[in-house]
């Protein structure tokens, strides 16, 4: 995108004032969202994201500037800019860039932007219609199929230059059910680092059906009793748990200025000894994985705790200087405008070594979380709070009818030691983590475990 002597020149520019380290990122990425109301294309949306971002370093110190003109008059001044406003000295640099290409773990067959418009509307349109047909008592349905076309750049005062191009598909449906003047509502997202290749295995008409079955559940369900009670929280999205409550918790971004509960703990028991969790950016395909990460660090499988043991951190490359350790391949941003720092990718708790029958067996009266929704959590001290949005009372072992209205209210540390059984079903589920760099397309997952006490809100 950007020739090699012109970053060069940025990157001295950058560093003309004292920097220790410079970095340039520069990104070109095209996005497509086609969207379906009432049985018909309610529009259709492209947009391209286009600029860089440059930062630098001194010491524990970061400046952090971006544009949009990336001409070489733009980026010179742009490196200027963040130079003037270190203003520490003057220095003299030489910058020998050597380039480097990552391995590619994720072939896509069928890129999206080379697909004509008819066949994605027939995407949609089978989404919309498996939903809608599903039940009389479907009223509304919106199935939106979005796919992005991101291409980066990376180089730095190191000498890396490198870059990567990241394409994702995601296909998205919410319904609606309702009667007698109440409504509940359901929703299905899957999404992969693939093109329309990934169709060939996710049958469009049964996310549409799975969507209109979670809110025809609920409507007919009773309401969630509250108390402390064992949970079985499912597989797939069940792992926003331990992402909320626990995952933003190891990232750098918080361990590294003491705002986390696990700051300063690394081989301490954190969790159950039936516990290991994993983030890895390497999973072929997968919705979080990426080939490098937007600090130009090949991606890597990072196990977070081990039976019980907490083994690491995600560290992206402020935080590395700031802890004293190496980087994780953890340095994610939305866009250009956004100054990196460490994020999740995959996050999983691994299958454990229990069978799932006998979880929900080992359980007399207590909760069965099928489905979990959204909810808040404070990194400093854990404190979650989750919407169930399909649950199901056990009783004497034995799922039974469906309730609704049930949340999940507790704190990180004490869900990692409650967790006492583990399963073996793992799967992942899609999502948008928010956080200082932007909102990143990342996996949660988990097998079906039990929690052995937690509060559950209700009424």
């Amino acid at each position: 995108m950007i020739a090699k002597d012109l970053l060069d020149k940025v990157l001295q520019k950058a560093m003309s004032s004292g920097a220790d380290f410079a970095e340039i990122f520069v990104e070109r990425t095209k996005g497509n969202t086609i969207e379906m109301i009432d049985g018909k294309i309610d529009g259709i949306t492209d947009n391209l994201i286009a600029g860089a971002g440059l930062r630098i370093f001194k010491g524990l110190r970061s400046i952090f500037a971006s544009t949009t003109d990336l001409s070489e008059k733009g980026l010179l001044a742009c490196a200027a800019q963040a130079a003037g406003a270190l203003a520490s000295g003057t220095a003299e640099v030489t910058i020998r860039l050597a380039e480097t290409i990552p391995a590619n773990i994720h072939r896509i067959e069928r890129v999206p932007s080379g697909v004509p418009g008819r066949v994605k509307a027939e995407i949609i349109r089978q989404a919309y219609f498996g939903a809608k047909e599903y039940h009389p008592a479907i009223s509304q349905v919106s199935a939106r199929l979005m796919d992005t076309d991101r291409n980066i750049l990376i180089a730095n005062s190191d000498g890396l230059l490198t870059g990567d191009r990241q394409i994702r598909t995601r296909l998205f449906v919410s319904a609606v059910a309702s009667r007698d003047g109440e409504n509940q509502s359901g929703s299905a997202g899957p999404g992969r680092q693939m093109g329309l290749e990934m169709f060939d295995r996710i049958d469009p008409r049964q996310v549409g059906t799975e969507a209109a079955r979670q809110a025809i559940t609920m409507l007919s369900a009773g309401y969630c009793p509250a108390g402390r009670m064992p949970v079985a929280i499912e597989n797939g999205f069940g792992g926003i748990i331990f992402h909320e409550a626990c995952g933003h918790s190891l990232e750098a971004t918080s361990v590294a200025k003491g705002r986390s509960q696990f700051t300063g703990r690394l081989g301490e028991q954190i969790a159950n000894i039936k516990v290991t969790a994993v983030d890895d950016g390497t999973i072929p395909g997968a919705w979080g994985s990426v080939n490098i990460d937007d600090e130009g660090m090949p991606s890597q499988k990072n196990i977070l705790i081990e039976n019980g043991i907490l083994k690491s951190y995600m560290i992206d490359g402020l935080n590395a200087r700031r802890m004293g350790m190496a980087p994780t391949g953890s340095g994610r941003r939305q866009n250009y405008l956004y100054e990196p720092t460490s994020r999740m990718t995959n996050t999983y708790i691994a299958d454990g070594p229990d069978q799932n029958e006998e979880i929900i067996r080992s359980i007399h009266h207590g909760l069965y979380a099928k489905q979990m929704g959204g909810g808040s959590v404070n990194p400093v001290t854990g404190e979650f709070n989750f919407s169930v949005t399909e649950g199901y009372m056990i009783r004497n072992g034995e799922i039974q009818e469906a309730v609704r209205g049930a949340s999940l209210i507790g704190r990180g540390s004490d869900i990692l030691m409650d967790i006492d059984m583990v399963g073996k079903n793992l799967d992942y589920g899609q999502g948008m983590c928010g956080s200082v760099s932007g909102s990143i397309p990342v996996n949660v997952g988990q097998p079906l475990l039990r929690v052995s006490s937690i509060t559950v809100g209700g009424r």
